[in-house]
């Protein structure tokens, strides 16, 4: 039984996805430099802001983490399973993400922060 509601578990989770979005998102950006495009600038300024948008929200997620005295730290891997410790309230707590789960929500994240208004 998790002593985690479900908005603070959210947090946490935002906490883990936003991070692997920053790091695809920049090495998208090194491949779109590097490609030989016509026309690469509207592709880097797309993705430049997409990175700051998801950095900004990244820094909000940091502050509530702070703020409720949570922590979250990846304590293993396989090739099926991540493991994560989740600091909450003085517990701690361990949850296993199916990888196909992780890149799924990280793919849906990504769409959205794609499609989203600056």
């Amino acid at each position: 039984m998790t002593r985690i509601n479900e908005a603070n578990r959210n947090v946490l989770e935002q906490a883990i996805y936003l991070p692997m979005i920053i790091i695809i998102l920049e090495r998208d950006l090194k491949i779109i430099e590097k490609s030989p495009f016509k026309i690469k600038q509207p592709y880097i300024t797309l993705t430049e802001n997409t990175i700051k948008n998801v950095q900004r929200d990244l820094k909000e997620v940091k502050d509530k983490l702070r703020k409720e005295n949570m922590r979250v730290n990846q304590i293993g891997h396989d090739e099926s399973f991540t493991m994560y410790e989740f600091h909450y309230k003085g517990y701690d707590e361990q949850h296993s993400y199916f990888n196909p789960r992780i890149r799924n929500k990280c793919e849906e994240l990504f769409n959205f922060y794609l499609n989203s208004p600056s």
